[in-house]
């Protein structure tokens, strides 16, 4: 689509017209996997990844009757991308537990609301953008004068990841075994362990006026702690493990099927702790993992409202990114909620229906949810977190250095990475795609000869401030150019592990399923092992995002990186947390360090 072209103001009228993903040529995605493993690697470990990566990519080799099945695959017949089936098995085909490992948060913008009021300001909002959305309302996001995909919007509403035992699936609307919008009126409640079933919308579709919301809030408030085990707390299991618990519970009674359909169909749910936190750290690790019984992991949106007010949302990330969920999330906080509450066309209809979801349990169903509980409960305390803010210091400021900003951060991680730990680690970094077909985001890898470099000279007593300058600038200008060429979609590690995968699927068929040295390669496990792992979102009405570590010895960092101040979550396994807040210390250090440099 050109920048001329007349943009459709539907929400997904310009999906047809968006580029496809370019698909990268085998030469040029070898050469780049070099070009990006290389920093990280001896020169023995070097040469034997080339080696490996020569017998992948010689004429007759493996790598090209790979790239040649991706691109018939590419240019088949209702193929949007040749990632297609790659983001599939990417989310639905990890085992590990998505609770902690993979679902996201945010922290919304402090309010002088209570919780009740608070929570149905958000449900009120939520229910505005849902109608929007009903009737392609909601406005195409637009980057650069294009178009971006909205696709995942579809993923707000009524989705819920289905565990499996070998790979995950998903119920949504939007697909041929539901087609079009949610038609779904209600959402769940978990109060104290309760599951509560909460209708938002009338017969006839139009929402409850917001003190109907409230006082539908406020009857569930008045609920004693759940005689039951929360069901809730299977949600955290590994994926294989929890499919078995789902079998289990559809097998003891037919009552537990409706009681997952209420959960599974449900537009969002809606989490109310009886607690406020003890700070802004505390309510951060509790919308990562909070009380298991309390939630339902599983579900594509949980808002998460505290005692006092203050607020969150978990996501579940196999359909939804960061990009998307800020775009929600600024539509919910960026207009009063009765203003949201009367442009969706919300009446009075007397209290809203509220009923009670119940599972009918068993001994062995009881165990099962109590030992789910107590692992997950030892999980989220072996894991440890940290947040560090800058406050009166953010784009803005980087910007008048004449740096990006994101350029700039990342070097501040690597600086602070090499004085914590004495080197550099492999660094993961998120880029958003939304530009293309079905576009999510790209792998890159932060590390590049620039980096090496600018870490060893800040650290020469020998090197003057010029020099110091000079090697930050240029690091900070390789990673803008790599940044650039991942949004261009060209960027080597999806595609060799899309190349991996198809061997692994389709390897007979193609004629060859030996293994594949090159991903036994130093080159590979290096590069893909992260020390940091690291995503970025911005909007003024979150304070704080994160997410957990990737590896046994990864710390996690989320940031939000605003005009005015720059927050940052850390999270890591406990058994490495000195090496983390170490990292936090000298990231404190770093960016006062890197600010002065530029001045």
């Amino acid at each position: 689509m050109s920048a001329s072209e007349e943009l459709s103001s539907r929400t997904f009228g310009n999906e047809a017209d968006l580029p496809r993903v370019p698909l990268p040529t085998l030469d040029a995605t070898c050469r780049r996997f070099m070009e990006w493993c290389a920093p990280l690697l001896t020169a023995d470990e070097r040469a034997r990844t080339e080696a490996a990566l020569a017998d992948f990519a010689r004429p007759d080799g493996p790598g090209r009757k790979l790239q040649a099945a991706l691109e018939r695959y590419d240019a088949s017949e209702g193929v949007h991308s040749w990632l297609d089936t790659f983001w599939p098995y990417r989310y639905l085909g990890r085992r590990d537990r998505i609770a902690l490992n993979a679902n996201f948060f945010f922290l919304f913008r402090e309010s002088d609301e209570g919780q009740v009021e608070r929570a149905a300001g958000l449900i009120a909002g939520a229910l505005d953008y849902k109608l929007r959305l009903d009737d392609e309302r909601v406005p195409p996001a637009v980057q650069r004068g294009r178009p971006l995909s909205m696709v995942q919007n579809k993923f707000l509403f009524s989705a819920t990841r289905i565990p499996g035992a070998r790979q995950d699936t998903v119920r949504s609307p939007y697909t041929d075994e539901w087609p079009g919008p949610s038609h779904a009126r209600h959402i769940v409640v978990f109060y104290r362990g309760n599951v509560i079933r909460m209708d938002v919308l009338g017969p006839g579709g139009r929402p409850h006026a917001l003190d109907e919301l409230t006082a539908g809030l406020g009857t569930i408030m008045k609920a004693e702690t759940a005689p039951e085990p929360s069901a809730g707390h299977l949600t955290t299991k590994a994926r294989a493990e929890w499919a078995e618990s789902r079998a289990a519970l559809l097998a003891a009674d037919p009552r537990n099927a409706e009681a997952l359909d209420d959960i599974e169909t449900a537009l969002f749910c809606v989490c109310l702790e009886d607690f406020t936190p003890k700070n802004t750290l505390d309510a951060c690790d509790h919308l990562l993992h909070g009380d298991s019984g309390n939630r339902w992991f599983d579900k594509a949106v949980s808002f998460i409202v505290f005692a006092d007010g203050t607020a969150g949302v978990n996501v579940e990330h196999c359909g939804l990114d960061g990009t998307t969920i800020l775009s929600f999330v600024d539509a919910l906080l960026g207009t009063a909620p009765a203003v949201l509450s009367q442009r969706s066309g919300a009446k009075s209809q007397g209290l809203p229906l509220i009923e009670p979801i119940e599972f009918v349990l068993d001994e062995e169903l009881r165990r099962d949810i109590q030992d789910a509980a107590s692992s997950f409960a030892a999980y989220g305390a072996a894991t440890a977190t940290t947040t560090v803010s800058f406050d009166g210091f953010g784009s803005d400021e980087i910007k008048r250095l004449k740096m990006s900003p994101d350029a700039f951060v990342q070097m501040a991680y690597q600086l602070a990475h090499k004085r914590a730990k004495g080197f550099a680690g492999a660094t993961y970094e998120s880029i958003a795609t939304r530009q293309y077909r079905n576009g999510r985001t790209e792998a890159m890898r932060v590390v590049t000869p620039e980096v090496l470099h600018f870490a060893e000279i800040m650290d020469d007593p020998g090197a003057g401030r010029t020099i110091r300058r000079d090697a930050f600038r240029a690091a900070a200008d390789a990673h803008v150019r790599r940044a650039k060429e991942c949004q261009a979609g060209q960027a080597p590690e999806q595609h060799l592990w899309e190349l991996q995968l198809i061997h692994e699927r389709r390897g007979a068929e193609l004629g060859g399923v030996e293994p594949l040295p090159l991903f036994d390669s130093p080159g590979w496990l290096v590069m893909r092992n992260d020390y940091l792992s690291t995503s970025s979102a911005a909007s003024a009405n979150i304070r704080y995002f994160g997410f957990g570590s990737t590896s046994e010895q990864c710390i996690g960092i989320a940031y939000a990186l605003l005009p005015d101040r720059f927050n940052v979550y850390l999270s890591t396994p406990r058994p490495v947390a000195d090496a983390m807040f170490a990292f936090a210390e000298r990231l404190r250090e770093a960016v006062g360090e890197l600010r002065d440099l530029l001045s």
